[in-house]
């Protein structure tokens, strides 16, 4: 690690939702970060809202990286729920069928849009076993009980902070909680840690009978396999500080004894033309959806273009927004594609490289992150010679950083429209044609002919390029 990586790791701070407000951040080990991000529940299609959480930890963990941390990324996949269950009934098929074939999928959006795989992909159904223990040891220590319906609850009232992530007040929790039929609670604010199996549903045994896990205990089994039983960042969406991540921490911290989380990061919400995105509304959209119309990276902009805590407006006018701003960097760097990304240990003296970090030290501020790229779009944009390919070659390197500027120029340039790429290289071969022949009037009106369909033409020493408009 050089000196400005120590230097920029000593001066990272990130909000933790536990405190409600920014801290300095420090790992339990030097130079090590382990963090867990509560991932997908398959049985369907990732939407948008699933794509917001994808990207701004895969940001994170990007930027943690380059800045020499070594990082210890978990992301778990929830491939048993009542969702699954009762979807792979109405499908017809076994569970595994369903989960198998929508973890692929996601598997492939996440590729599509630049997603790294995280380090670890743990599925609860491959921790039972780590389950039921920490189910028991619960059972134990008084702070969980098995009724007499088969199913084993926690017993909230016993864990004396609950409600300290999502600022609620245990006795107000009590005023709207309630016993649905088939319960045994001794409380209604009580919640599952195993479920009694129904007649055909997937089941495992357990010391009370047949049955599967309920969804909270889960990831408490799994963050304890995976990263023990403290680690420094948990995060997940907007939806999940209460009650999933409220629950992780009573039954991770009764089970264990000490701290569970040092640090809580939640992104914020994804919604549409301004409203909460939901089925019911009809304004629902799958990952899939979107990029039948729109290049990944444009996706991707748009997703990191706001602070990762912000809500995030989906919209086509924000998307054409962000294509936009994602065509100032390539026509940049157009000329420049066969240049490199600089190192980032190379770029320590940059006053731009300087700013970028500040702002990505400053709790992940991309908003700010791209503004400092954009200085160098402008500097690139008046620079020759080897000056040129220098900024060049710092935007790419910010530009992996971020996980954009990852294709050619021209991917970007020329997507987004129906008109034929053949007939428009065929038009641009007759304007040479035209202008070779001195028809200067032919050569306008090929140029117009094409600015009408929304293709620009761009003439330059190497020849004619084109984008779309």
């Amino acid at each position: 690690m050089d000196q400005d990586q120590s230097s920029s790791q000593h001066s990272l701070t990130l909000y933790n939702t536990l405190s409600r407000s920014k801290e300095l951040f420090k790992p339990q080990q030097p130079g090590v970060i382990r963090m867990y991000v509560c991932g997908m529940t398959v049985y369907d299609y990732c939407h948008i809202g699933h794509a917001r959480v994808l990207v701004a930890f895969d940001v994170i963990t990007r930027y943690l990286r380059s800045q020499g941390w070594q990082v210890e990324y978990v992301r778990n996949i929830t491939d048993i729920d009542d969702k699954i269950i009762r979807r792979a009934t109405e499908n017809g098929e076994h569970y595994t069928e369903l989960t198998g074939r929508f973890i692929d999928c996601m598997h492939e959006d996440e590729r599509t849009l630049g997603v790294l795989r995280p380090d670890q992909e743990p599925r609860a159904t491959a921790h039972i076993e780590d389950i039921i223990k920490m189910v028991q040891t619960l059972i134990d220590k008084g702070y969980a009980y098995a009724a007499d319906n088969g199913d084993v609850y926690y017993r909230v009232a016993k864990f004396e902070t609950y409600g300290q992530l999502s600022n609620k007040n245990p006795e107000e929790l009590l005023s709207g909680a309630r016993i649905e039929v088939g319960e045994s609670k001794e409380d209604p604010r009580d919640f599952a840690l195993w479920k009694s199996a129904k007649p055909e549903e997937a089941h495992w045994d357990s010391p009370w009978g047949a049955g599967r896990p309920g969804w909270h205990i889960e990831c408490s089994a799994m963050t304890k396999h995976c990263l023990g039983d403290t680690f420094d960042i948990h995060g997940g969406g907007p939806d999940l500080p209460f009650p999933h991540h409220e629950n992780e921490i009573a039954q991770s911290e009764a089970a264990n004894g000490c701290r569970f989380v040092n640090y809580w990061m939640h992104a914020g919400a994804v919604r549409v033309d301004g409203e909460k995105m939901s089925k019911s509304l009809g304004n629902f959209f799958t990952i899939r959806d979107v990029l039948k119309k729109y290049h990944p990276e444009v996706v991707r902009y748009l997703l990191i273009s706001s602070h990762y805590r912000s809500p995030i407006n989906y919209s086509e006018a924000n998307l054409i927004e962000a294509r936009s701003g994602l065509e100032r960097f390539y026509k940049a760097l157009r000329p420049y594609g066969q240049v490199a990304p600089a190192s980032v240990s190379s770029l320590g003296q940059s006053t731009t490289y300087k700013r970028f970090v500040d702002a990505m030290n400053d709790d992940f501020n991309t908003r700010v992150a791209l503004a400092s790229m954009y200085d160098l779009v402008r500097e690139l944009n008046s620079a020759e010679g080897e000056a040129a390919l220098k900024i060049a070659a710092e935007l790419k390197a910010l530009g992996a950083i971020m996980g954009i500027l990852q294709v050619s120029a021209d991917d970007i340039l020329q997507s987004g429209s129906d008109v034929d790429e053949q007939h428009i290289e065929a038009m641009i071969e007759a304007r040479a044609a035209a202008k070779k022949a001195r028809d200067f009037a032919e050569a306008d009106r090929i140029r117009q002919e094409l600015l009408d369909s929304g293709v620009v033409l761009e003439d330059s020493r190497e020849g004619t390029s084109w984008r779309i408009d």
